[in-house]
């Protein structure tokens, strides 16, 4: 079975054997490593985890969020996509206007009390339905601050820059790689310093570099920290389908996805279903496929993006720790 799979599950065990427990912004707790790093070809499959099911959906529409610039999440709801909601949930039940049942640390509570996990379940639901279907609410509660997206398309500029009130850090990078593809510059942040420790879930992945040699485009990612059960999976097959989306739009196959993270990490409350994952077999990796009939980065929509044969093991649930 596929290397790009068991590099990730070997470095699974290496964090549970060799992790140093720490504290964490959330109370959790984790088991962590510094500095680690896996590689990706490309060229052997799409690399979505078969040793659990991996929703392809929600990678999709959350890049295509990116890409849109957008860091409001009703695009996200519209898709059935709720991996940012806790975020801004959390901003709306710890204001004001808030006249709901008390929600203080629904990330813990709501897995072990019955009774607040039910009342939790019902004022998410008004959340979601506000959002949706009232402007004034998405305006005031839906944002999630200068993450990803934002920072990729709208960049805010100081007075230095003539001519521009914010740079399109992707649309940049796309000329680069068509007219200078051996240049050391073809690099996409998400990390300001002056906004981004501000936003509700500052930047995890920071720093994308794209690199081109043999006809082939590849990406490094550096993440700052990464929680390797539930978000790494996204990240991996993420970053590897944007690489595989710019490819296509630059003129070159796919070659090596690097991820490179810093503080490495399995949360406390996450050991069994890690432990349950490295139990499971590996299946033969998918395909992707991507409309060839698309000409923009910013012209794919969910029907022009396509894993081919995936076959995996079941879902595991886990806890968000917020």
């Amino acid at each position: 079975m596929s290397q790009n799979e068991q590099q990730y599950l070997d470095l699974a065990q290496k964090i549970l054997d060799e992790g140093t427990l720490k504290g964490d912004r959330t109370g959790t707790g984790t088991h962590s490593l510094f500095g680690t790093q896996m590689r990706f070809n490309l060229q052997e499959g799409f690399p979505l985890l078969t040793t659990k099911k991996v929703f392809f959906g929600l990678i999709k529409s959350e890049l295509l969020w990116f890409l849109r610039g957008d860091n409001n999440i009703r695009f996200l709801l519209e898709h059935n996509n709720h991996i940012w909601d806790e975020w801004a949930f959390k901003n709306w039940v710890e204001s004001d206007a808030y006249d709901g049942p008390d929600m203080s640390g629904f990330g813990q509570r709501s897995q072990h009390d019955a009774e607040f996990n039910k009342a939790y379940q019902e004022q998410k639901a008004i959340f979601v339905d506000k959002i949706l279907h009232d402007d004034d609410f998405k305006e005031t509660y839906g944002y999630i601050g200068d993450v990803y997206g934002k920072l990729w398309r709208g960049w805010k500029t100081n007075s230095l820059t003539a001519g521009e009130d914010t740079i399109d850090q992707v649309n940049r990078l796309i000329n680069q790689i068509k007219t200078t593809p051996d240049s050391r510059r073809l690099i996409l942040t998400a990390w300001n310093a002056e906004t981004t420790p501000q936003a509700p879930l500052p930047s995890c992945h920071v720093l994308s570099q794209f690199y081109v040699a043999d006809g082939k485009l590849s990406l490094q990612l550096y993440q700052r920290s990464g929680d390797f059960f539930l978000g790494v999976p996204f990240n991996i097959a993420s970053y590897s389908l944007l690489l595989h989306m710019v490819a296509a739009q630059t003129g070159y196959e796919v070659g090596d996805f690097i991820h490179t993270i810093g503080d490495t990490h399995i949360y406390n409350n996450h050991i069994d279903q890690i432990n349950e994952q490295l139990s499971r077999p590996m299946h033969k990796l998918p395909k992707l496929w991507l409309n060839p009939e698309v000409k923009s980065l910013f012209d794919y929509t969910m029907d022009d993006i396509k894993v081919l044969d995936y076959d995996s093991e079941p879902a595991i649930k886990a806890p968000v720790a917020v």
